[in-house]
């Protein structure tokens, strides 16, 4: 879950902090007619519409939704991506409507965003699937929204996190692999609700493969999956769901970092810490998912814990976050005790936490251990309880100089290095290995291709295709 603050100097670093493994783009073949119509793009100047006021898309018939299939396409455009929703990224991009399932198991709408590079390779199109740190209660805050050319800018909406990350995923593309960014908080905006992430996750997956236009290989198509902090949630639980909800995925990796295993502990460092607006917001996320904490929360917080759910409700990551900083949590409950241990409360914070079954891939898993939002005892039981299987396959590595902020920009090389491995092939033993530094940006495999990879984005923003 990204805080608020340094988040624009956090966009302007990764630019430079962003690396990457390789510089050989590899294409699919000319893909074959889309299955269902797509829209054209609107041309600029066209300032597209934010979810909650295009239902034509976000909220498609219930009738329509039941009959598909979880994955399955409901609609299509194509839209125009942009760095600060201003100036266009040179890509092919469209947005995906399409059924997922909620933890209750019934259907509901989903949107993806899909990104195809721009290059003329021979050999298979790998798919990443990235998990943003939306952390945010409002709709329009998604990535389908916020990354489009013409959306509200993130200065304005407080959503300053995805056009930060989006430089992370234009790197990704310039690799030559196709990109699925999912909408995971689905259409209530439930952040932090982890189970519904990840079968969200899952279905974008499922989604752009079903999409010829991406110019996949169906089901045999390579595809590994990247998130931190809020987009960790995501990944982590679409990692542990893989082989109950979607076993024909060909996954072959999943990396994460910031990684809230264990939403009690985080509300209990957030409690009179400087996070507490933040871990409110995931409380308010959840509750949206799971409604009998949303009638304990009603019952039970006092009248400034209402008046904040009600001031915070629709709003995006920096906004919500400079709500309530240093905030008794615990405080605004008018119960004795702990509120934590409340039975209801308890049931639900333990269906949110990770370590339910074992990933059947490799995981790539990395913690700043000085995290201020994430604290790093809870991920170290999470790897832990992987580890008991003979047949995991945990890359664990702490690093001891950063913190949350600081660690995405730090580990983002390393990364991006470990999924080039997967999608090359590169056998992985079984058996997990924990790794201790000083600072992930020491590692030196990244450094040669720091000012090429630079050069790559520059580039694309003055217009050069990404992935040519």
């Amino acid at each position: 879950m990204a805080g608020s603050s340094s988040i624009t100097r956090r966009a302007l670093t990764l630019a430079v902090g962003i690396a990457i493994a390789s510089h050989i783009a590899v294409s699919a073949p000319a893909s074959a007619e889309p299955s269902i119509p797509v829209q054209p793009a609107l041309p600029f100047p066209h300032f597209p519409l934010p979810p909650e006021l295009d239902p034509g898309f976000y909220e498609p018939p219930a009738d329509v939704v039941a009959s598909k299939a979880p994955g399955e396409l409901i609609a299509a455009r194509q839209v125009t991506l942009a760095n600060l929703s201003l100036i266009p990224a040179n890509v092919d991009a469209w947005q995906l409507s399409f059924r997922s399932n909620n933890t209750r198991g019934e259907a509901i709408p989903s949107v993806a965003t899909v990104i195809k590079p721009r290059g003329n390779g021979t050999g298979p199109r790998n798919l990443l699937s990235f998990q943003p740190a939306e952390d945010s209660l409002g709709h329009y805050c998604t990535a389908s929204y916020a990354l489009q050319q013409g959306s509200i800018p993130g200065l304005i909406t407080g959503q300053q996190v995805l056009a930060a990350q989006f430089l992370e995923i234009q790197a990704a593309v310039a690799q030559g692999w196709a990109v699925v960014v999912p909408d995971h908080q689905g259409p209530d905006s439930a952040y932090a609700a982890g189970p519904l992430a990840g079968r969200i996750t899952l279905d974008g997956i499922r989604a752009a493969e079903n999409f010829d236009l991406l110019g996949l290989a169906g089901r045999d198509t390579q595809v590994a999956m990247l998130g931190y902090s809020g987009g960790a949630i995501a990944t982590g639980h679409a990692a542990e769901l893989h082989e109950s909800y979607a076993p024909e995925l060909n996954i072959v990796g999943a990396a994460e970092g910031g990684i809230p295993a264990d939403i009690t502990a985080m509300l209990n460092l957030a409690n009179n810490n400087a996070a507490s607006g933040l871990i409110m917001g995931g409380m308010i996320g959840v509750s949206r998912e799971y409604p009998e904490l949303a009638a304990l929360m009603n019952a039970k917080l006092d009248p400034l814990g209402k008046a904040l759910v009600a001031a915070k409700n629709p709003l995006c990551v920096a906004y919500q976050a400079a709500l309530l900083p240093f905030g008794n949590l615990k405080g605004m409950f008018e119960t004795p005790g702990d509120p934590l241990d409340d039975p209801i409360a308890k049931s639900v914070l333990d269906k949110i936490k990770m370590g339910k079954s074992v990933p059947q891939f490799p995981m790539y898993m990395y913690q700043a251990n000085p995290d201020w939002i994430v604290p790093v005892g809870p991920v170290n039981t999470l790897v832990d309880t992987y580890c008991q299987d003979p047949n995991a396959k945990v890359q664990y590595t702490r690093d001891h100089f950063s913190e949350h902020l600081t660690l995405e920009i730090a580990a983002v090389p390393s990364a991006m290095l470990w999924i080039r491995d997967r999608f090359a092939g590169v056998p992985v033993a079984a058996g997990c290995t924990t790794t201790d530094v000083g600072s992930m940006a020491l590692d030196e495999r990244t450094w040669p291709v720091w000012q090429s990879v630079v050069g790559d984005l520059v580039a694309g923003l003055f217009g050069k295709p990404i992935g040519s």
